[in-house]
């Protein structure tokens, strides 16, 4: 038995400091969550980089792509060794650039020791996650292209596997630990989806000219930005009402989920002003724009008039867009 395996705050200290190297957006938002939570938020982050890591890399073909993504499905699920996964996984990235998301592969086995630690149940809500984002991801590798996807039903099942479900995951997790939040969520399920897919657009928007560098595409085909936009300020309506369900006595996840929306709108927002971008830097939001909003959570998460109003003031030309479609 190695020493993590000993101690687990050493695999707790490794999962927290490849968060802040993997993602600064989510290593801001999750630490917001309630203690009980945080950690299983985070490690599903993490689960969901390694299948987020595979479909991201160019130089492997689809059918590579699809391969691992089925060996890390089956070590996450125990029907192999996780070295079966970790070994041909680093083999096939060899010539990968980021280091910090090879890192984290490498240490598949303490995620996964993570993981084991978390009650049945919410390991059982997890591991339906990557099942069917593992599964979704496979799905379209081999329908990835520099022409998009078939339509706008396509659109939103990619956008369902890849984000959506996440969605859904974060409200069985906060159903779990707040009963009045899965109380107040019963026949509100597809806000869940929404906000999932919101952030998702927000990425596939804005990732936009890096995908088209390496000749790929996951916007639907034959639909223009501003159509895209509209769909995606409807998904932020939808977002707005799901948070507004969390009660407003558990603000660590309001700010969560509130911190995540607001940049999205701002993003979206920035978006909107332009006929066409070159790079996602152009669409980069400011660190202080970023840590002022961060501290404006803090007040404005317990107050829904603070939060319809930020929505409402931030996404002006969102709306616009919107409003000239009806």
């Amino acid at each position: 038995m190695n020493s993590s395996q000993e101690n687990p705050n050493i695999d707790l200290a490794y999962q927290k400091a490849i968060l802040g190297s993997v993602s600064r957006t989510f290593a801001l938002t999750i630490p917001l969550l309630p203690p009980a939570i945080e950690v299983v938020v985070g490690n599903t982050y993490l689960l969901c980089r390694i299948v987020d890591t595979i479909e991201d890399a160019a130089e492997l073909s689809p059918t590579e792509k699809q391969h691992l993504s089925k060996l890390f499905l089956d070590a996450v699920l125990g029907d192999i060794p996780v070295t079966a996964f970790v070994t041909p996984c680093l083999d096939a990235l060899r010539g990968y650039s980021n280091v910090d998301e090879l890192d984290l592969i490498a240490h598949t086995p303490t995620v996964l020791r993570i993981l084991h630690t978390f009650q049945t149940r919410d390991q059982k809500a997890i591991g339906r996650c990557i099942l069917i984002m593992s599964s979704g991801m496979s799905h379209f590798h081999h329908r990835q292209n520099q022409y998009g996807l078939k339509d706008l039903v396509e659109f939103e099942e990619y956008c369902y596997v890849v984000a959506g479900v996440v969605g859904e995951l974060l409200t069985t997790i906060f159903g779990h630990y707040s009963p009045e939040f899965a109380k107040h969520i019963r026949g509100h399920e597809k806000l869940a989806l929404a906000f999932g897919q919101a952030l998702q657009m927000t990425n596939i928007l804005k990732d936009s000219p890096e995908d088209r560098a390496r000749g790929v595409s996951w916007q639907p085909a034959q639909m223009s930005q501003a159509e895209l936009l509209q769909i995606a300020y409807e998904k932020l309506q939808d977002s707005l009402s799901y948070i507004l369900l969390i009660p407003k006595k558990e603000i660590g996840m309001r700010r969560f989920c509130f911190l995540a929306f607001g940049l999205a709108v701002m993003t979206l927002e920035k978006i909107a002003t332009r006929k066409e971008f070159s790079n996602k830097s152009e669409l980069k939001l400011s660190r202080n724009t970023v840590w002022i909003f961060y501290g404006c959570t803090k007040l404005a998460a317990s107050q829904d008039f603070l939060i319809k109003s930020f929505f409402y003031a931030a996404s002006s030309r969102l709306r616009a867009l919107w409003v000239a479609s009806r």
